[in-house]
C-alpha cells in the first residue's frame, strides 16, 4: 500500500524528497512564496497551492501523514519570538483545522528548538492541547542532524502527532525517538577543492587561534578564529567539523553559512556546498543568489524527516 502525505508550508520540498525516497505519495503541496513555488514546480513537476489559510479543507485530498514544517520566524532566537500572537505563528491553527477535518493518522512537523521554551512553554502547551481536543496524541523529540549523518550543527524539535486509536503498546505513545548515527561525515569531506574567489574573505582583521593540523575531527563545529569582534557571521570554523547551523537570515561577512578556514583562504559556503550540509542533492533546484541561501536556511532536512518516520512508520 502507497500511503499518502501532504506538504504544508512546503518551502523547496525537504518533506517531499525523504518521503518519496520511501515510496510514499504526496497528493497536495502549498506555499504562500512564489520562489518556493518555483523552484518546487522545478524539483517537482508540479507547482504548490498558494495561501493555505484561503484554501478549504475539503478541497484538500485525503491522506495518512499531514507534514508541515510550519513557519519558524515567530519562535526563533533571531526573530521576534511573538509565538502564536504572531500572524506567522497563528499558521499552527491551519495545521489543526486540515487535521481535524481529514484525521490523517500521522501528524509531522518540525520547527526550531525555542519554541519549546517561548512564554515559559506555554507556545508548546497551546499545541498540545489543541492537537489533543482534535484526537492527536503528541510526541516531541530534539534532534541535532549533526548526530544523523549531516555535516550540520542543526537543532529542530520534531512534533509527531499520533492519531489517538493508533496504539503500539498500551498508550497511544511513540515512546522513543530514533537513534543517532553518528557517521564519520565532516565538513572537509564536502567542500568543493576550488571555488570560485568571490567566496574568499580577504581582511586585515583576520584573527586564527588554533592550529588546523592539531585539531581532531569532531561532530560539531570547531571555531578557530575571528574577525572583526567575532559576532554574529565573523566567527571562523574549521573543516574538520562541521557547518554551524544554516540560517536564512542573519547578519556579518559569514551570514547564512559561516565562515571556514579552507585551504583556499576563509570563505563562505557555495549553494552546493550548502546544499549539502542540508543532505539535499546538489542537483535539486533552489533559487539563484540570496534567495536560494534563505531557501536551504529554511528548509528540512531530508534525512533528520527520513529518520523520524522510519522510527514511526510501524503504526502504519
Amino acid at each position: 500500500m502507497s500511503y499518502k502525505f501532504i506538504d504544508l508550508f512546503c518551502g523547496i520540498g525537504g518533506f517531499r524528497v525523504a518521503l518519496e525516497k520511501r515510496g510514499l505519495e504526496c497528493v497536495f503541496s502549498s506555499d504562500i512564496d512564489p520562489y518556493a513555488q518555483e523552484v518546487y514546480k522545478q524539483n517537482f513537476g508540479e507547482k504548490p497551492s498558494g495561501d493555505i489559510t484561503e484554501i478549504p479543507e475539503k478541497k484538500i485530498p485525503k491522506h495518512d501523514i499531514l507534514c508541515a514544517g510550519f513557519p519558524c520566524q515567530p519562535f526563533s532566537i533571531s526573530g521576534k519570538q511573538g509565538g502564536i500572537s504572531d500572524p506567522r505563528g497563528r499558521l499552527f491553527y491551519e495545521i489543526q483545522r486540515i487535521a481535524d477535518h481529514h484525521q490523517p493518522y500521522i501528524l509531522l512537523l518540525e520547527n526550531v528548538k525555542n519554541i519549546l521554551t517561548i512564554d515559559g512553554g506555554n507556545i508548546v502547551e497551546t499545541i498540545k492541547r489543541k492537537l489533543e481536543k482534535i484526537g492527536y496524541h503528541l510526541d516531541k523529540y530534539i534532534l541535532n542532524a549533526s548526530y544523523f549523518g549531516v555535516p550540520q550543527a542543526r537543532e529542530r524539535v520534531y512534533f509527531v502527532g499520533l492519531r489517538k486509536d493508533m496504539k503500539i503498546t498500551d498508550k497511544p505513545s511513540l515512546a522513543s525517538p530514533p537513534k543517532e548515527k553518528y557517521k564519520a561525515i565532516f565538513l572537509k569531506d564536502i567542500l568543493e577543492k576550488e571555488v570560485d574567489k568571490s567566496f574568499i574573505v580577504n581582511r586585515d582583521d583576520i584573527k586564527i587561534t588554533k592550529d588546523e593540523n592539531e585539531l581532531e575531527c569532531k561532530l560539531e563545529p570547531i571555531r578557530v578564529g575571528i574577525l572583526n569582534k567575532g559576532g554574529q557571521g565573523e566567527r571562523i570554523y574549521s573543516p574538520k567539523g562541521h557547518a554551524i547551523t544554516q540560517s536564512a537570515y542573519g547578519g556579518g561577512v559569514g551570514a547564512r553559512t559561516g565562515l571556514y578556514n579552507t585551504e583556499q583562504g576563509i570563505r563562505r559556503l557555495t549553494i552546493d556546498e550548502c546544499k549539502k550540509v542540508m543532505g539535499f542533492p546538489t542537483e535539486h533546484k533552489v533559487s539563484s543568489g540570496t534567495q536560494g541561501y534563505q531557501q536551504l536556511g529554511n528548509a528540512v532536512v531530508p534525512a533528520m524527516i527520513g529518520y523520524v518516520y522510519d522510527s514511526i512508520k510501524k503504526v502504519l
